[in-house]
């Protein structure tokens, strides 16, 4: 490749835990171009050290640390791998944008922990890693998240017509881009992680394929709504989440025991697309478009129950603007590196509720 373009690498690693997303990107013209992208899945063994670290246990700073620093070995193989199948050497990278695994985020108490050795990244990769990308919003009195808000504000607003972007990750967020007006962004409540959890519990399966196995099910109108009093779905933005809130103890304990299995993965996919569907009416009024990305983008069965509550809106991949819906997020992470590198402000205070936008991320030269 030409020496003529401005290329940073984008790591993401998600709620799903399902592994690495890496993507190559070159910012040299006025749109973002995807130059190559790769996927590495997590080996099982790291996934359930991740999954069970979200709570507290024996040893777990010895047990982070070291899962940290896999993770830095994970990332850097990704890195290698994205740039021999794009046929690029390292010294043609500006920077690694690497977000590191959440394990914890608890904004309110001050603080919020992506595993990653960004030393050790920098190191096995030699290219130059921003990492540590939320702290510095939480800093200034904000949520840390979500971020990508700011790249959607970038690259996807349209002067006149009312969008909003959703990710449909393990938590769903959406980005309201009213034109005109100051683009706002907020975590809406549980996206694919629970219909995972419980899929993983009942069928052994990573997720439910465009929610079949939901499909078969009939949705249970009283846990549903049990499940949609939970607090946060009422608190205004800017608001964030994760699985320190939802997650299978937290499903479970509304429970009575002789639920269908089948029936309560139905009122899952019902709790995705009607809490967000709800966020959208009550925070994005008028709203005419959305574009979605995210694992979720591929389950036809949330899309048609979303579509069906949001019928004034259509309803389509963020594909169809040039940014494929499976690297929206590490195309962002992307983004946000060489925001860093050249110093400057990468978080939107209407979305995170920060006093003020921030220089975000670490770095860490190689």
């Amino acid at each position: 490749m030409e020496n003529n373009h401005d290329l940073y690498i984008g790591i993401m690693s998600g709620t799903s835990l399902d592994g690495i997303d890496a993507a190559l990107v070159d910012f040299s013209q006025a749109a973002p171009r995807l130059v190559c992208s790769h996927f590495q899945p997590y080996p099982q063994q790291l996934k359930e050290t991740l999954l069970a670290l979200h709570q507290p246990a024996h040893n777990e700073i010895h047990l982070a640390q070291l899962s940290a620093n896999q993770l830095a070995q994970e990332y850097a193989a990704a890195t290698h791998a994205l740039l021999k199948k794009a046929g690029v050497s390292t010294a043609q990278v500006q920077a690694i944008g690497c977000h590191g695994q959440t394990i914890r985020h608890r904004p309110e108490h001050g603080y919020t922990i992506q595993l990653n050795n960004a030393a050790l990244l920098a190191e096995l990769s030699g290219i130059h890693v921003v990492s540590d990308f939320r702290s510095r919003d939480i800093a200034a009195g904000g949520q840390g998240a979500p971020l990508v808000p700011a790249f959607h504000d970038k690259v996807l607003r349209h002067t006149d017509i009312h969008r909003a972007i959703l990710n449909i990750g393990g938590i769903a967020n959406l980005t309201d881009l009213a034109p005109g007006k100051t683009t706002t962004g907020f975590d809406s409540g549980p996206g694919n992680l629970l219909m995972d959890a419980w899929i993983a519990k009942h069928q052994s399966k990573p997720y439910d394929k465009d929610g079949a196995w939901a499909t078969s099910g009939k949705v249970l109108p009283d846990l549903l709504q049990k499940l949609l009093a939970e607090p946060f779905f009422e608190a205004a933005p800017p608001k964030s989440t994760g699985r320190d809130l939802f997650n299978l103890a937290w499903l479970e304990k509304h429970l009575d025991g002789n639920e269908i299995a089948a029936d309560v993965q139905a009122t899952l996919l019902a709790l995705s697309a009607e809490s967000i569907a709800a966020a959208v009416q009550d925070y994005c009024g008028g709203t005419k478009e959305i574009y979605v990305c995210g694992g979720g983008a591929h389950n036809g069965a949330l899309l048609s129950h979303l579509q069906h509550a949001l019928a004034q809106c259509r309803i389509q991949k963020s594909d169809v603007l040039g940014i494929d819906a499976d690297w929206m997020e590490a195309i962002a992470f992307a983004w946000l590196a060489q925001q860093t590198l050249h110093l400057h402000p990468a978080n939107l205070p209407a979305a995170t509720g920060a006093k003020h936008p921030c220089v975000l991320g670490a770095i860490y030269p190689s």
